[in-house]
């Protein structure tokens, strides 16, 4: 059903900023996104293409995937965007891809990775060697995952990119392959590059504060646990990306990309618990570590995220008391085991 309210919201706070359209006047040539079926590709795309339309820029803009939702396929290809069904791991079907000069690296497997380690393997690890071979003259964003990072305690400010990466888990540890093998190729061919390390991005429909917000409003005890996080908003986390490629570097380029605070689970809950009258209810006691991201070099280089938590947190209020809809795909940002 048609619900004004929320069409006005989402379109006010996932409209291009003028840092964003001022950067994509620098881009030059065409775009193709790489697993653009996931949680965060079809907004990509739909920014890009606000952000060329607004300019009035003509591009192509493809983007891939094996594309089992058909309802998917049809918005992206609505909004302009050339779709492609393929199959990555068909190394036939990546070779017949178009040469772009601009490629955005979505490609992954997370969820269900634990009983599933070789295709995990397969697709964050084998897979990035083959696209880097496909677009070694291209420049490359290639998304990958805070999860490679080592638990740190709440105090020390989070882990930058100088830190070495210490994965948990084969999921993990498999991210950590897909920057080994994308940062290989970037040296071996010349591949301008950045390696786009990311937690946690959060929008109306999924992330941190939507997991929060729907165990408070259903009385669900929440797991103090891991009692820290960072999030920014999903809007900023696009734009950075496509923003990126001005920043691509041989040898790659690590960037972490997330919200300036470090944020307390039990603080986001009691805001949301006001927002929507509910009163939290909590379990365990806090860990003295968590897994937490430093992104000050990302600040440095695009300014600050332009939507605060604050407004995070009332928007995703805003959002379920209006019965807006859900992607139902948990972040498991809880998880200190590295099982997925």
């Amino acid at each position: 059903m048609e619900n004004k309210f929320l069409n006005e919201l989402e379109l006010k706070y996932t409209r291009p900023s003028s840092a964003f359209l001022e950067d994509l006047k620098n881009i030059d040539g065409d775009f193709i996104f790489l697993g653009i079926g996931g949680k965060m590709g079809p907004s990509m795309a739909k920014l890009l293409m606000d952000g060329l339309n607004e300019l009035g820029i003509q591009r192509k803009v493809y983007g891939v995937s094996r594309f089992s939702d058909v309802e998917g396929r049809s918005y992206l290809d609505n909004i302009g965007v050339e779709t492609i069904a393929c199959d990555l791991l068909d190394d036939d079907a990546l070779q017949q891809l178009p040469e772009v000069k601009n490629v955005i690296y979505l490609a992954g497997f997370k969820f269900g990775a634990t009983g599933k380690e070789d295709f995990t393997w397969a697709m964050n690890s084998y897979l990035p060697g083959r696209v880097a071979e496909k677009f070694k003259d291209s420049r490359i964003v290639a998304l990958s995952s805070g999860n490679v990072l080592p638990f740190v305690p709440v105090t020390s400010g989070g882990v930058d990119e100088s830190v070495t990466p210490e994965p948990i888990g084969e999921y993990a540890q498999s991210t950590l392959g897909r920057e080994r093998i994308f940062t290989y190729f970037s040296k071996r061919n010349g591949t301008p590059m950045l390696i786009y390390r990311l937690n946690y991005a959060v929008d109306f429909r999924y992330g941190v504060v939507r997991e929060i917000a729907k165990q408070v409003n259903n009385g669900t005890a929440i797991d103090l646990s891991s009692n820290n996080v960072n999030v920014i908003w999903q809007s900023d986390a696009n734009e950075i990306a496509i923003r990126s490629l001005l920043h691509c570097e041989a040898p790659a380029k690590v960037l972490n990309v997330t919200g300036p605070e470090i944020l307390s689970i039990k603080w986001i809950a009691e805001k949301l618990g006001k927002a929507l009258n509910r009163e939290p209810q909590f379990i365990n006691d806090p860990e003295p570590t968590a897994l937490l991201n430093n992104a000050t070099e990302c600040f440095r280089t695009f300014g600050y995220p332009k939507v605060s938590i604050l407004e995070i947190i009332d928007i995703t209020a805003k959002w379920m008391l209006n019965n807006g809809d859900e992607f139902g795909k948990d972040t498991h940002f809880q998880e200190r085991k590295g099982k997925f």
